[in-house]
């Protein structure tokens, strides 16, 4: 089901059509905002956490306590979507966008103004532990009203492209994160650790205050609304399940080919924004500011990446056009950081823009749609929630912190076999999974346990 309907009138067709584009802007706009924030932390905790917050320790002991705190985000982010999606399902979209806007942009300000471990010790890791934690909650409960809107104000035909412009809000978000700190990354390296990595993440409050008011010109999901006037009524002749225990009961075979089919992306975004950066300034000899670059200049292309391959599952099917960007994870995974660790930087940026805009988004670009249609409306904020954050925590969460575990014992190779699996595991599992680009919205492919 979509927006638009053959029968409607031409006037009220325009109408919706400027509908979807302006939810798609909105979505767009405000999921870059959120990814800025997050993954801001992200760079961050690759080159900045750990001499300021554990300057006590080794450096490669740092390291892994810096990607520890950045675990602990993406293990926040499941209970952000299970929170969100239920009262996203009964409440609304709209709601509960808002609410996780504002709860990152809070968050991600206060880091700015955590002291180091020199000014109060532990007390420095521990606010950041707390903040990390309300930052994953709240982008776990972001992408999927985000990614529900888009799809269900959809056109006919048009769903992964619609929905893939959620998708396009990370690395747009990465962008402004890896920019803005290349930009004071340029500093001599006791400001920057000393004060400049501030300034991006009190920069968070000025564009959450942007957000919010983009999101607020957003409208609910007119799907959403006919369903819960739908179920308002069933609700006075019988007891409904709450979303989420029918969707943890019914459908958590979705939940979990929604994850795993879509792991490896967040494993190879996750390797990209983290390992890679330490390895490209360790290893490659290249400059804080080099790399950042080369990882923005990645991230530009790869938004144009995440439309195309998002185009092309709505002509041929999601999953062939996921399964093709697993079989590339699985070649290009050695090469990729084999050339990052070179000390060329034409051959980093050539790492770069093979691993994001050509690899990853292939499997990421259609995402948001093949997670989405597995859900009936009445469900899908919250079992599209649950499946991307849990996808989201096994891949993004844990590979930063497991390659500075391999790389430690065995170099960069280790690192590589690890990703190549993460491929493998992505191409059995969609290969597993139903095509969802026929089927009703409302109807979703599990609707029956």
């Amino acid at each position: 089901m979509s927006i638009t309907s053959a029968g409607a009138p031409v006037g009220a067709d325009v109408s919706r059509r400027r509908e979807v584009r302006k939810v798609i802007l909105s979505s767009y706009f405000g999921t870059t905002i959120e990814y800025y924030d997050f993954l801001l932390y992200t760079s961050a905790a690759s080159l900045v956490f750990g001499p300021v917050f554990f300057s006590n320790l080794s450096a490669s002991l740092a390291t892994i306590l810096s990607f520890t705190t950045l675990l602990v985000g993406y293990l926040a982010r499941p209970v952000g979507g299970v929170v969100f999606g239920h009262f996203g399902d009964k409440l609304g979209r709209k709601k509960m966008l808002l609410i996780t806007m504002g709860l990152m942009g809070v968050a991600t300000a206060l880091i700015g103004l955590l002291p180091t471990y020199s000014q109060a010790g532990s007390l420095g890791a521990v606010g950041l532990i707390v903040l990390r934690l309300v930052q994953g909650i709240a982008v776990g409960g972001d992408w999927g009203g985000s990614a529900s809107l888009s799809v269900e104000a959809s056109e006919e035909g048009k769903r992964g492209l619609t929905a893939s412009f959620v998708n396009m809000g990370a690395p747009s978000g990465a962008v402004l994160a890896a920019l803005i700190l290349a930009l004071f990354g340029l500093m001599d390296d006791e400001a920057f650790l000393t004060w400049g990595w501030r300034i991006p993440f009190l920069l968070s409050a000025v564009m959450v205050v942007i957000g919010l008011k983009i999101r607020m010109s957003m409208s609910e999901s007119p799907l959403f609304e006919e369903v819960a006037e739908q179920q308002e009524e069933k609700q006075e002749k019988e007891k409904q399940e709450a979303p989420i225990v029918a969707v943890f009961k019914n459908h958590w075979r979705a939940i979990l080919l929604a994850a795993f089919g879509t792991l490896s992306a967040f494993a190879l975004q996750g390797l990209l924004a983290t390992y890679a950066l330490t390895l490209g300034v360790e290893a490659g000899g290249h400059s804080r500011s080099t790399v950042l670059v080369a990882f923005a200049v990645a991230s530009v292309l790869q938004v144009f990446g995440l439309g195309f391959y998002a185009n092309l599952s709505d002509k041929i099917g999601r999953r062939p056009v996921m399964m093709l960007g697993a079989v590339l994870g699985i070649v290009s995974a050695y090469p990729i950081f084999w050339m990052v660790q070179q000390g060329s930087t034409p051959l980093l940026y050539l790492a770069m823009i093979i691993g994001m805009p050509i690899v990853q988004a292939a499997i990421y670009g259609p995402s948001a749609a093949f997670i989405s249609e597995m859900f009936a409306t009445k469900y899908r904020y919250t079992g599209s929630s649950v499946g991307y954050q849990l996808a989201s925590t096994l891949g993004g969460g844990l590979s930063p912190l497991i390659a500075a575990t391999l790389a430690a014992a065995g170099g960069f190779a280790p690192v590589t076999w690890y990703l190549m699996a993460a491929f493998a595991v992505s191409l059995f599992i969609v290969w597993l999974a139903k095509e969802g680009t026929q089927i009703e919205l409302n109807e979703g492919l599990t609707t029956t346990p």
